[in-house]
C-alpha cells in the first residue's frame, strides 16, 4: 500500500503559485464567495482529493484487485464530505503565506499536523489534526500487513491443506485369505449324530402353546396320557349338578342375623390352595348345597377346579381351554353342569357330561364380560374392549353373534343384566355407566334409557343387586365406591352413597369388583388394598359391616371374590392364583 504524493497536481489542475497570483490579481469585488459542503457543489479543481490505495500484491501468479479505502474529502465527485468528516473551516480569502515548509510547497506525510508551526500543504488544509493522524496511522498499517505477507502466508498453507487431502487414503479392509482354516465345530452344534445322520431341524416351541379353535376335551394340563385322576373331580362336578337345589324364593334376612352369620365365616389352612398358575381373573362357585365346587380363571387362559372338600392333591385340577385372560366365568343358572368362560376371543361352555369345551362364540372384537339375558342361558349379552356389545344366541348355528352395537363407550369392562326385568343391561367403561335395552339396540345410535354419572376416572364394574335389581353398585379408580338407585329407570339417576375406598390395585393386581351377596339385597363384598389384608362387607348406605382376615392363611389382596348363593361361603383369588375360602 502507498500514499499518493501530498503535492502532485492532477492533470489540468493549476500550482499553487499560480492560484497565489491569480489572487493577487483578480479584484477585490470581483471575488465570488466559496460556498460550503452542504450548500452546493464546490468548482472544480477547487479543493485536492487525498485519496489512499492498496497496492496489487501477486500472490501465486494472480493480482488482486485494487480496494480503495479512502473516499474524497472536501468534495470531488459528489460534491460533499463523507458522513462523520468534519472539514476544517477555510481561511478567509487574502494573500496566501508561502509554505513553511520549503519553496517547493512540500509537505512531510509522516507529519501530524499538530506541530503549531507547520502549517499543511493546500490539498491538506482541509483536514484536521484528528484526520491527517488518522491517515498516517492508516498508512503504517498497511506498510506493517504488507511486510508480513499474510496472502503468500496464507496461499502456501492452502496448498499444504490440499496436498495432505490428496494423498489421504482409507484404509483397505484386509481380504480375507481362501485357503482359511475352517473352524472345528462339535457333532453336537452341527446337528450330526455320530454316525453322519444330519438331524431334523426342531421347531422351535413357543412359550405358551396356542389353543386351537372348536371343541376341545376336558382334559387336565398336568396329565395329558392318563387322566384317571381327574375322573373323581369331573365325576363329583356331575354328580352334584344333577341334584336339583331346593326352589326357595330368594328372601334377606335382618341385618342383625346377617351380621352374625359373617362373624360365623372362618378361614383355616386347609382351605387355601394355589388352583391356578397365574393371576386369578374370574372366578365362579357351583349352586350346590351339599360340596363347594369352585372354578377360577387366570391370566394366560387356564381354568382351575377345585373341590374344597376334598383334602387330597387331587382335589384341584387346570385345564387350559383359552389363550388369553379368562376375565368372566359363570356356571349356568339352568344347567350347573355347564361351565360358561370368556377370554378376548371366545366363549366356550364347558359340558362336564360329555367332558368338552365347546366353542359357542369367537369374535374378531376382543371380548371383556358377558351375562345371561334369560334364565335358560340360551341367549347372552357380550361386552367387548373396543366398547361394543354383542348379543348371542346359543341355538342359532356357527359361533359368530347375532348382534353387534355400538353404545357410544370407548370400551366396556363389564356387563350385567337386570334380575328381574331381563331386557335391561347395565354397562361399565371409560368413566361412562350407563343401563341400556337390549330390545332397542341397533348397529349405530344407541341412545341409553339411564345414565349414572359422577365418575371421574375409568370404571372397574356395576353390577345390580340380586334381587330387586333396584341398586347399583360402581367401582371407580377415582377411589370410590358408589351406590346408585335404580329403582325408577329414569334418564339421571341419583347417587345413594358414595364411600371412600382405596381402588389403586396397581398393574399387578387385577382390579377390584364389588359383586352383592345373592342371600342381602343390601349388601356387597370388595376386595382391600388396607393392612392387614381383608376381604371387606359394605352395606349400601355406606356402613362397614363386616372385614373377613386371617393373619397366618390371608397375606395378599384378594381382587376377586365369589360368595355362594345359598350358603355362608366367601372365596377369594389372589394374583399368584391361591383360593380362600371362609365358611361356616
Amino acid at each position: 500500500m502507498a500514499l499518493s504524493q501530498a503535492g502532485a497536481l492532477e492533470p489540468g489542475e493549476p500550482s499553487p503559485r499560480s492560484r497565489q497570483r491569480m489572487q493577487e490579481s483578480t479584484p477585490p469585488g470581483s471575488a465570488q464567495p466559496r460556498l460550503s459542503p452542504e450548500q452546493g457543489e464546490r468548482r472544480p479543481g477547487a479543493a485536492r482529493q487525498l485519496r489512499v490505495l492498496l497496492t496489487p500484491l501477486a500472490v501465486g501468479g494472480r493480482r488482486l484487485p485494487q480496494k480503495r479505502l479512502l473516499g474524497a474529502y472536501g468534495g470531488g465527485a459528489e460534491g460533499r464530505a463523507p458522513a462523520g468528516k468534519r472539514l476544517c473551516p477555510e481561511p478567509p480569502p487574502g494573500p496566501a503565506e508561502p509554505p513553511a515548509n520549503g519553496a517547493d510547497g512540500g509537505w512531510d506525510a509522516e507529519s501530524d499536523g499538530s506541530d503549531g508551526g507547520e502549517a499543511a500543504p493546500d490539498g491538506y488544509s482541509q483536514l484536521s489534526a484528528y484526520e491527517r493522524k488518522r491517515l498516517k496511522n492508516i498508512s503504517e498499517n498497511a506498510k506493517f500487513f504488507a511486510a508480513l505477507k499474510l496472502h503468500e502466508s496464507a496461499a502456501r498453507l492452502h496448498q499444504i491443506a490440499t496436498k495432505r487431502q490428496s494423498h489421504a487414503t482409507k484404509r483397505a479392509k484386509p481380504k480375507k485369505a481362501e485357503d482359511e482354516t475352517v473352524r472345528r465345530r462339535s457333532m453336537r452344534l452341527q446337528r450330526v449324530e455320530p454316525s453322519g445322520i444330519p438331524m431334523p431341524e426342531m421347531p422351535a416351541q413357543p412359550e405358551y402353546p396356542q389353543v386351537p379353535a372348536g371343541p376341545l376335551p376336558m382334559v387336565p394340563e398336568d396329565q395329558v396320557e392318563n387322566s384317571t385322576l381327574a375322573e373323581d373331580l369331573l365325576a363329583t362336578w356331575m354328580r352334584i349338578s344333577e341334584m336339583k337345589a331346593n326352589d326357595t324364593e330368594k328372601h334377606t334376612c335382618d341385618m342383625k342375623r346377617y351380621q352374625d352369620s359373617l362373624n360365623s365365616m372362618v378361614l383355616s389352612e386347609d382351605n387355601v390352595k394355589k388352583v391356578v398358575k397365574y393371576r386369578v381373573c374370574s372366578m365362579a362357585i357351583h349352586p350346590s348345597e351339599s360340596i363347594i365346587f369352585v372354578a377360577a380363571g387366570d391370566k394366560f387362559g387356564q381354568i382351575g377346579l377345585w373341590n374344597v372338600d376334598c383334602k387330597s392333591e387331587e382335589g384341584a385340577h387346570v385345564f387350559t381351554p383359552h389363550n388369553s385372560p379368562v376375565s368372566c366365568m359363570h356356571f349356568s343358572p339352568f344347567n350347573p353342569a355347564h361351565l360358561l368362560s370368556l377370554s378376548n376371543d371366545t366363549l366356550r361352555c364347558g359340558d362336564v357330561t360329555r367332558a368338552v369345551f365347546d366353542e359357542v362364540c369367537r369374535s374378531e372384537e376382543n371380548l371383556s364380560s358377558f351375562d345371561f339375558l334369560e334364565d335358560s342361558a340360551s341367549t347372552a349379552i357380550l361386552g367387548c374392549w373396543d366398547g361394543n356389545v354383542a348379543v348371542m344366541d346359543r341355538r342359532t348355528p356357527g359361533t359368530s353373534s347375532e348382534l353387534s352395537a355400538d353404545i357410544g363407550f370407548t370400551r366396556t369392562r363389564t356387563v350385567h343384566v337386570h334380575p328381574v326385568n331381563k331386557q335391561y343391561f347395565v354397562a361399565a367403561g371409560s368413566v361412562d355407566v350407563c343401563i341400556y335395552d337390549v330390545r332397542y339396540l341397533k348397529s349405530n345410535g344407541n341412545k341409553p334409557v339411564s345414565s349414572l354419572k359422577g365418575h371421574t376416572r375409568s370404571v372397574a364394574s356395576a353390577y345390580f343387586s340380586p334381587v330387586t335389581g333396584n341398586r347399583v353398585v360402581t367401582v371407580c379408580a377415582d377411589d370410590k365406591l358408589r351406590v346408585y338407585d335404580t329403582t325408577s329407570l329414569s334418564s339421571a339417576v341419583a347417587v345413594l352413597s358414595t364411600i371412600r375406598h382405596n381402588n389403586n390395585t396397581g398393574r399387578w393386581l387385577t382390579r377390584f369388583r364389588a359383586i352383592w351377596d345373592p342371600k342381602q339385597e343390601e349388601c356387597f363384598v370388595v376386595g382391600s388394598m388396607a393392612r392387614p389384608r381383608q376381604i371387606e362387607v359394605f352395606q349400601d348406605t355406606g356402613k362397614l359391616l363386616h372385614s373377613f382376615y386371617n393373619l397366618d392363611c390371608l397375606g395378599s389382596v384378594c381382587s376377586i371374590n365369589v360368595v355362594h348363593p345359598s350358603r355362608n361361603i366367601l372365596v377369594g383369588g389372589n394374583s399368584s392364583g391361591r383360593l380362600h375360602v371362609f365358611k361356616e
